[in-house]
C-alpha cells in the first residue's frame, strides 16, 4: 500500500492539482487526498502547501519525491526482473534521444526488440539537459546523447559513435560538385539550423567561434525535418550529422560535402543512471549492444559524396 501511496504523491507533484492527479491515478480525488495525509501521518512532517488547492511541496515533501522517485524505479525494476525470470522480459524500454541521434537509433533498439521481442520500445526526442533530468526523475531507463561536450553528471556511459558534419546544399547550388568545403565558408552561406537550445547547435557555434566565426542562419528550427524541408525547397544550405543520410539515403536531389578546416568530431553514447544492480530495461539494453559497430554500419549504409 506505501507504494501506491508514494505512485501518487509523485503524481501529484507532477500534474500539481489533485483533481488532476486523481483522474491520472483513475482513483477519486478523496483517495488520493487521503494517501496523501496518510503519507504525512506516518512519516510525522508536512508534504504538501494547501489553500483550498495544492499550492507546492514543502521542503520535506520534495525530498520525499526524490526519495518517491527512486523508490517506485526500483520497485518496477524488481517486479520487471522477477516477471522475466517467468516468461522473458517484458514491458516497456524508455529511451531519450537527442535530436541529432535520432537517425541512428534504429541500430539500437533493433538489436535489443531481436533479443526481447516481448518488450516494447518508448524513444522520446529530448534535448541533453532534458535527458540528464529525465535520468535523474527515473522517467527514462537511458539516453543517447554526446559524451564530450557537456558531459552528464552521475551516469554510466557508453560510446557508440563518433559524429561529425557535412555541409548539404541542393544539386543545383554552385557547390555541389565539390567535395569539401570550409567551415569559415559554409558559415556564410544561407543557412537554416537547429535552434540555440540544441547542443548540436551550441557544438557548431563554439567551433565556428575557434577560427573566428559567427554562426548567422536565416532560418532555424528546433527539428531536423524543418531543416529538411528547407534543403528540399532548395534555397537554403545547412550543416547536419554525417548520420542524417542514414534516413535520407542517396537523396538525388541534395549534395553533400564533407566540413573540413577545421574537421571535427564528437562522441555520441548511451547514458545510463548509476545505480547498481541497473533496472532490467538498462541492463537488457546495455547485453543487447555488446560488440555494436555503429561506425561501421553508418559508413557502409552511406553513399558516396558526390
Amino acid at each position: 500500500m506505501l507504494v501506491r501511496h508514494l505512485s501518487y504523491f509523485v503524481t501529484l507533484a507532477r500534474e500539481r492539482h489533485f483533481a488532476r492527479a486523481a483522474e491520472a491515478c483513475h482513483v477519486a480525488q478523496p483517495t488520493l487526498s487521503a494517501a496523501i495525509r496518510t503519507l504525512e501521518d506516518v512519516l510525522k512532517v508536512r508534504l504538501v502547501e494547501r489553500d483550498h488547492r495544492f499550492v507546492g511541496l514543502t521542503p520535506e515533501g520534495e525530498k520525499l519525491l526524490a526519495w518517491s522517485r527512486r523508490i517506485l524505479a526500483d520497485y518496477n525494476s524488481l517486479r520487471d526482473d522477477l516477471n522475466g525470470l517467468r516468461r522473458g522480459l517484458t514491458g516497456v524500454l524508455r529511451l531519450g534521444v537527442i535530436p541529432s541521434a535520432m537517425p541512428a537509433i534504429s541500430l539500437l533498439t533493433s538489436r535489443f526488440s531481436a533479443a526481447h521481442p516481448k518488450a516494447s520500445v518508448e524513444i522520446q526526442s529530448l534535448t541533453s539537459r532534458a535527458i540528464e533530468r529525465a535520468l535523474h526523475a527515473f522517467e527514462i531507463d537511458g539516453g543517447v546523447t554526446y559524451l564530450d561536450n557537456e558531459p552528464l553528471e552521475n551516469v554510466r556511459l557508453t560510446p557508440l559513435y563518433r559524429e561529425r558534419y557535412v555541409f548539404v546544399v541542393n544539386h543545383r547550388h554552385r557547390f555541389a560538385d565539390r567535395g569539401a568545403i570550409a567551415w569559415a565558408e559554409a558559415a556564410a552561406e544561407r543557412l537554416c539550423l537547429l535552434g540555440g537550445d540544441m547542443q548540436n547547435r551550441r557544438i557548431m557555434d563554439k567551433l565556428a567561434a575557434s577560427i573566428g566565426v559567427t554562426m548567422k542562419p536565416s532560418i532555424v528550427s528546433n527539428s531536423f525535418l524543418g531543416v529538411c524541408s528547407h534543403l528540399r525547397h532548395g534555397e537554403w544550405a545547412s550543416i547536419v550529422p554525417h548520420n542524417f543520410f542514414y534516413v535520407f539515403g542517396a537523396a538525388p536531389d541534395l549534395a553533400r560535402l564533407d566540413l573540413v578546416d577545421p574537421v571535427h568530431t564528437q562522441a555520441i553514447g548511451l547514458v545510463l543512471a548509476d545505480r547498481d544492480p541497473p533496472s532490467p530495461m538498462a541492463g537488457a539494453l546495455l547485453a543487447a549492444l555488446k560488440g555494436i559497430d555503429i561506425d561501421a554500419e553508418l559508413n557502409a549504409a552511406m553513399k558516396p559524396i558526390r
